[in-house]
């Protein structure tokens, strides 16, 4: 990967992130946040693949994953975005930082710059590698199983909120209290096996598999989860209780009974 693309991606996600804070603060929606970072890091990520100027297929692969990827997740939260009021995520952040939420979001949105970053030199080492030919279609199936869970996810949430449920628990989230987040982690699984060489020759690979690890961490641990669950256990209270007993937080281990 030159260094040139990756410093240039750096102060692009910088930039990108910076204008999210802006047009939260100005719209009154914090969902555009998430809208402009996935549009973001796949530019930059599209951006540093084609730097390399390979036409392998790993490096073909991983630019139709990153690009289905950014796109549909970006549509996806800016159509849920422009009809629903503010994320209750960045709303309680925002109602917890108080009149410092304005410095405190510049800098949360810089931290997802960073995060988006690393992801985006992941996607890098995944599309400049030289693995087998089976590695490469079990990758690329991978990808694509977590893209269509994440969608099918996501649309059958969708349906539960116009049916007016006040939870969705049927389908995948009958196996997992956050399908589309586990999704979201196995596609950047199948990201990082892209770039794994079991041959020893690139083992610089190998770092790929920071961008499973650091988004199962953020996921699951920092701005996914702690924050949805929260506010699911406020606004849905004995409803979530009950769901959440049953059903498994991250991990699709097995259906419900619901």
């Amino acid at each position: 990967m030159s260094i040139w693309s990756l410093i240039l991606s750096a102060l692009f996600l910088s930039l990108a992130l910076r204008f999210a804070a802006l047009v939260q603060e100005r719209s009154g929606k914090s969902g555009w946040i998430d809208a402009i970072w996935s549009l973001s890091v796949g530019l930059a990520a599209l951006g540093v693949i084609a730097a390399q100027g390979k036409s392998s297929p790993p490096a073909i692969a991983v630019f139709v994953l990153i690009g289905l990827w950014s796109a549909r997740l970006m549509l996806h939260i800016a159509a849920r975005t422009h009809n629903m009021p503010d994320d209750p995520r960045y709303a309680a952040l925002k109602q917890e930082w108080g009149e410092a939420a304005p410095g405190k979001m510049v800098m949360f949105l810089q931290a997802q710059a960073l995060a988006g970053w690393i992801l985006v030199v992941c996607a890098g080492l995944a599309a400049s590698s030289n693995i087998s030919t089976i590695q490469t279609a079990t990758a690329f199936t991978l990808g694509l199983v977590a893209l269509l869970g994440e969608a099918v996810a996501d649309e059958q949430l969708r349906r539960a909120k116009i049916a007016r449920q006040r939870l969705c628990d049927k389908g995948l989230w009958a196996f997992s209290r956050h399908p589309n987040y586990f999704c979201e982690w196995l596609f950047w699984l199948a990201i990082a096996l892209f770039a794994l060489d079991f041959s020893g020759k690139t083992p610089i690979g190998f770092l790929a598999v920071v961008a499973p690890l650091m988004m199962y961490w953020l996921l699951v641990h920092v701005s996914g989860v702690p924050l949805l669950e929260a506010h699911m256990a406020t606004s849905r209270g004995t409803d979530w209780q009950n769901y959440a007993r049953k059903v498994p937080k991250f991990w699709p281990w097995g259906r419900a009974s619901l």
